[in-house]
């Protein structure tokens, strides 16, 4: 069974476990999944009222990104764990003799990029995300603008989060020029959206404390 497809309890219990997988990628994606489905979830809400007819062909296409995205944060859950595992291995390996050193160095370098492949793979799908829940707060159910608050949080969380496990895995590369220019990638996600992301909370917060 693949992880993405456990059980809510059974995920969290071999999360909290010394298991190599799932880990802090894994959940940034699911959390993301999660708050990605907050944004659609307001779309649901809001077509087929008549209040909003004027919007409903924007809604329906909002929804449509967000199952889109919501599908790929889920299979980037178990993409993470596929990219880590052999980073876990190559640990693992001797490096006694010089030749052993060199292609465990080798090895290294190629299991890292891989395994910051999908964690900022999922910044980007959250990044997404987090603008379609500032479409869903701005043209959705006034009714549920709070979960559209909710899902962009999370979605912010989920970004943050997945940037860390960029940030770890290029801290152990050698390649300084190939991680530098991956953190200033992420570094300008993180700029972007986490600011998008505060500025439709607070106006959800401001909405709901009128």
């Amino acid at each position: 069974m693949s992880i993405s497809a456990k059980t809510l309890p059974d995920f969290v219990q071999v999360l909290s476990s010394k298991a190599a997988v799932p880990g802090g990628g894994g959940a940034a994606a699911l959390v993301g999944a999660v708050g990605t489905a907050l944004g659609n979830m307001v779309g649901s809400l809001t077509t087929g009222k008549k209040k909003y007819a004027d919007v409903e062909a924007d809604i329906l296409k909002l929804q449509n990104e967000a199952t889109r995205l919501q599908n790929e944060l889920l299979n980037l859950i178990d993409k993470d764990a596929e990219d880590f595992e052999p980073l876990s291995k190559a640990y693992g390996l001797p490096a006694v003799t010089d030749a052993e050193k060199a292609e465990k160095a080798k090895i290294m370098e190629k299991c890292l990029r891989d395994a910051c492949a999908t964690p900022f793979e999922i910044m980007k799908k959250c990044a997404e995300a987090i603008k379609l829940c500032e479409e869903f707060a701005a043209k959705g159910s006034k009714l549920a603008v709070s979960d559209a608050g909710v899902g962009v949080i999370f979605c912010k969380a989920a970004l943050q989060g997945a940037s860390l496990n960029v940030y770890i895995n290029t801290k152990a590369m050698t390649d300084r020029a190939y991680a530098d220019n991956k953190n200033r990638e992420t570094d300008a996600l993180l700029n972007e959206y986490e600011a998008c992301a505060d500025r439709v909370f607070s106006s959800v917060k401001d909405q709901l404390k009128k």
